[in-house]
């Protein structure tokens, strides 16, 4: 009898995916709410976003070649690390805010830590913190759009204290226009946080192509909300409410695309889980009792480095194990 038996080495499971069909995915779950950046914001956000990703691709490549490296571009990573970095950027910012944040972004975070796969925590995210601590006036504050005053598309716009900023002062009472002009991005922010309704469209997108889980971005949002809820009714935080505040300040964003980079996030199902949890909590802890109006980027990069952690905590035990152990032990 012929053996038609194969012996391989692992993985023994095969995909028809591949990072460049991945990535690529991300970029078109990005599309919409970059899009209506630019609506908002005007030709100066579409700007940005092209220096961003321009700068991300050619820092990648001189890199890779400099280190004698495949280059390896066409995977779409850098594309999109400049994409987000740019989204996380107000459309006032100077032309060279985008320029040193890839660097950083793409050498810095990525590259020097072995390249994509390696980096630690969220490239584009490292890349922001390291933006506003370095230069807060071109970073921090509130772009808004001509919008906010009945013209689409205008070039110009102005910068103010974010609608967070202005509820942690006392400024503002949140009312039901204020929760719908958050949901469809008529609010002042960074490019590609402002319009909730197409980052949920773009995670669904994702979510429903497997590309990521439910899992941390569905734990994430929920743990903001019940514990806002939780300091509204309670009286610590009257003034917070709690579906506004998951459609401001980039939570969205942070939850769907960036909470989720593979490399920076837990590989188990619970540690997903405790991954959103524990953004969520410190998201919330960050915005109510922190000095900063915002909290999704510091909570991200914090739950980052307790990845490896979560994960050694909560991987399954291997087909055996304990059958071994207690063979050991006699």
């Amino acid at each position: 009898m012929e053996n038609n038996l194969m012996v391989s080495s692992t993985p023994h499971i095969r995909s028809k995916d591949s990072i460049s069909s991945v990535m690529r995915d991300v970029v078109i779950a990005l599309i919409p709410a970059a899009i209506m950046g630019v609506v908002y914001f005007g030709a100066r956000a579409a700007a940005i976003i092209a220096i961003s990703i321009i700068s991300s691709v050619i820092f990648e490549a001189l890199y890779q070649k400099a280190a004698k490296q495949p280059v390896t571009v066409s995977d779409f990573s850098a594309v999109i690390t400049g994409l987000l970095l740019a989204m996380n950027l107000p459309s006032t910012a100077p032309f060279w805010v985008p320029v040193v944040g890839a660097f950083f972004a793409i050498i810095i975070v990525k590259q020097l830590f072995g390249g994509l796969g390696q980096n630690f925590m969220n490239p584009a995210l490292g890349a922001r913190a390291f933006l506003v601590a370095s230069y807060p006036t071109h970073t921090t504050g509130a772009a808004f759009g001509a919008t906010s005053y009945g013209v689409i598309g205008a070039l110009d716009a102005t910068t103010q204290a974010t609608p967070l900023a202005q509820i942690k002062e006392g400024a503002i009472t949140v009312t039901q226009n204020d929760l719908i002009n958050a949901l469809v991005g008529n609010i002042g922010g960074c490019i590609g946080e402002t319009c909730a309704i197409a980052l949920i469209l773009g995670g669904i997108y994702l979510i429903a192509r497997k590309v990521i889980s439910w899992k941390i971005p569905v734990t994430y949002i929920l743990t903001v909300f019940l514990l806002t809820l939780i300091f509204q009714v309670t009286g610590i935080a009257p003034n917070r409410v709690p579906v506004y505040e998951l459609f401001t300040g980039g939570l969205m964003l942070g939850a769907f695309f960036m909470a989720t980079d593979y490399a920076s996030s837990p590989v188990t199902p619970n540690g997903q889980i405790i991954m959103g949890i524990g953004c969520g909590i410190l998201t919330t802890l960050i915005r109510v009792f922190g000095g900063y109006p915002e909290g999704v980027s510091y909570s991200i990069l914090l739950m980052n480095l307790c990845v490896p952690l979560i994960d050694r905590y909560t991987r399954p035990t291997i087909f055996g194990a304990v059958k071994k152990a207690k063979e050991a032990k006699k």
